[in-house]
């Protein structure tokens, strides 16, 4: 394994020059593809809740699902909504997750966190991978499963947190985003791999048995339980890597590693139990409550009853530095830009884990006749877009260019980049909603798909610049000592966007209204940019950065 430095100060050219260079991009370029392995477990639940969807459709007595419901099946909007809880749960738990992950690489150590993120990844990944050969499932054991997914949303925290440690100032803005950007690449590495790995029996008789699927009149066999299956090898080997290849550093103080990874295990559980409390929440009835107000609940409570956990069952020496760190709480900043880091980072990836449902529940059925008047159940659209050729570009777009959204507040200023491009988001999300209106109000839906796909194209690059331009105002805005941890908070909170925009779309769908879901992002899109003008980007701003 990689001895921790006896000393390290990037901020010294000499030093960085002559030792800290080699060692820093070491552990960028390992750090990456554990954290995009994070991401796709993660949230694999969008494409697997798809797959889910299309073996019931062709065939109703598999995953004929009654959780919640009386006993009763579902049918129709009302199932397509019940899927999307798989992908909010992941989306929920990942985020709570990402709490302790926030402050976990001071105390635990970076290369301790990685490799242990990487090894429990493992246990979702053939949790599902059993489970998915039973079309008998209970819906909780998928719930279950998705929410112990949420370790690889955490682990997003903890490796930005641990690579900002790594490199100096002048070069973070490029560094963060290529752990992000490539590490986000995950989602589309994800949903560009399942389409393909689904369609025959990779792995024999473990793998179990595929399904019949009816697409278009044309039966074919899935076996959707390789959606997990093939993650397996993957992992082990990159945590083989990141326990011989990563780097503690000094000023961590993390100890041995059997104690280190001791303090990894309760954090975690603590954030495990954070994110059952709210998942409990979720799946509760709450009766006429608004969804809205019912999710913003479920958020505030996950993030208070982490934090209290971790404030108070956690041994001395972690508390102490904990507290320490909680000093971030204090600052106004932190939480200004946790509104702004939200509208980026939160889209990206709600939209990444709503995205391949929300091309079927909008594209592939049919709501109104051919006299424009609303049917009594929708039905399959036999010309609906083969989703699976266009599912992977939006976040595969919005990944790969979050590093040129680094690259540019570099050099024009994060605060100018961001200004500029929460304009473009606000037109993309408006015109992105008003195709879907067109779509649901026509019996020829497929019409309106490419200039929907464009738009959300756009979208994701403009989510992708921002998640770089607003990181690297952070390390601008905060002292080192708090940058770390602010770049850990803002992304934990805005990764319940993971949960939010799946809900949400989930909830519209069922009210026949998707594009009200996207008309309401674009009203939260403008109150980024009036709160990025006042604090950053006007003339005499108190931060210009």
């Amino acid at each position: 394994m990689a001895k921790t430095p006896a000393k390290w100060d990037v901020e010294d050219p000499k030093f960085w020059e002559s030792e800290g260079k080699a060692v820093a991009n070491r552990n960028l370029w390992i750090s990456i593809p554990n954290l995009l392995c994070g991401f796709a477990v993660w949230l694999y639940w969008g494409m697997v809740a798809k797959f889910i969807q299309k073996v019931h459709f062709s065939n109703p007595d598999l995953f004929n699902f009654t959780f919640g419901n009386d006993g009763q099946a579902y049918s129709g909007d009302a199932y397509r909504n019940l899927l999307f809880t798989l992908p909010a749960v992941a989306g929920l738990a990942g985020a709570t997750l990402r709490i302790p992950n926030s402050f976990m690489i001071a105390i635990c150590g970076g290369r301790n966190v990685k490799f242990m993120t990487t090894v429990m990844l493992m246990l979702p990944a053939i949790g599902a991978g059993i489970a998915l050969q039973d079309p008998g499932v209970s819906f909780f054991v998928l719930i279950v499963l998705a929410l112990i997914s949420g370790v690889g949303g955490g682990a997003f925290a903890s490796s930005m947190s641990n690579i900002s440690f790594f490199f100096p100032k002048k070069v973070q803005g490029l560094a963060l985003g290529l752990n992000a950007g490539l590490g986000n690449l995950g989602v589309s590495v994800m949903q560009f791999l399942l389409p393909w790995i689904i369609t025959f029996g990779a792995f024999g008789s473990f793998g179990g048995e595929g399904y019949t699927v009816l697409e278009k009149g044309v039966e074919s066999t899935r076996w959707i339980q390789n959606a997990g299956l093939v993650w397996l090898p993957i992992l082990a080997f990159f945590a083989v890597a990141a326990f011989f290849g990563m780097n503690n550093l000094p000023q961590h103080k993390c100890g041995p590693t059997p104690v280190a990874i001791a303090k990894y295990l309760w954090l975690t559980l603590l954030g495990f139990a954070g994110a059952s409390v709210a998942v409990g929440l979720l799946i509760m009835d709450w009766g006429p409550v608004p969804m809205l107000l019912k999710i913003l609940v479920i958020v505030v409570i996950a993030v208070a009853v982490t934090l209290l956990m971790m404030r108070f069952l956690t041994p001395k020496d972690t508390k102490d530095k904990l507290v320490d760190q909680f000093a971030i709480f204090g600052n106004k900043h932190n939480w200004v830009m946790t509104w702004l880091y939200t509208m980026t980072f939160g889209s990206f990836i709600g939209y990444a884990n709503a995205f391949p449902k929300l091309i079927d529940d909008v594209f592939g059925v049919i709501r109104v006749g051919a006299d424009g008047s609303p049917l009594a159940e929708a039905i399959a659209n036999p010309a609906a877009p083969l989703s699976s050729k266009y599912i992977w570009l939006g976040a595969g777009v919005g990944a790969l260019i979050r590093p040129v959204g680094g690259w540019l507040s570099d050099k024009l200023g994060g605060a100018r980049v961001t200004q500029w491009d929460t304009i473009v988001m606000i037109g993309a999300t408006i015109g992105a909603g008003y195709f879907v209106s067109q779509a649901a109000a026509s019996p020829t839906p497929e019409q309106y798909f490419m200039p929907f796909l464009l738009l959300f194209i756009l979208l994701f690059a403009t989510t992708g610049i921002g998640n770089g331009s607003t990181f690297r105002m952070i390390p601008i805005i905060f002292s080192k000592e708090q940058a770390g941890p602010v770049l850990g908070w803002t992304s934990a909170i805005a990764a319940y966007g993971a949960f939010l925009i799946p809900k949400i779309f989930g909830d519209q769908i069922a009210k026949g209204t998707p594009e009200y879901a996207l008309y309401g992002f674009a009203g939260y899109y403008l109150s980024c940019l009036v709160v990025n003008w006042w604090f950053y980007a006007r003339k005499n701003a108190e931060v210009p950065c």
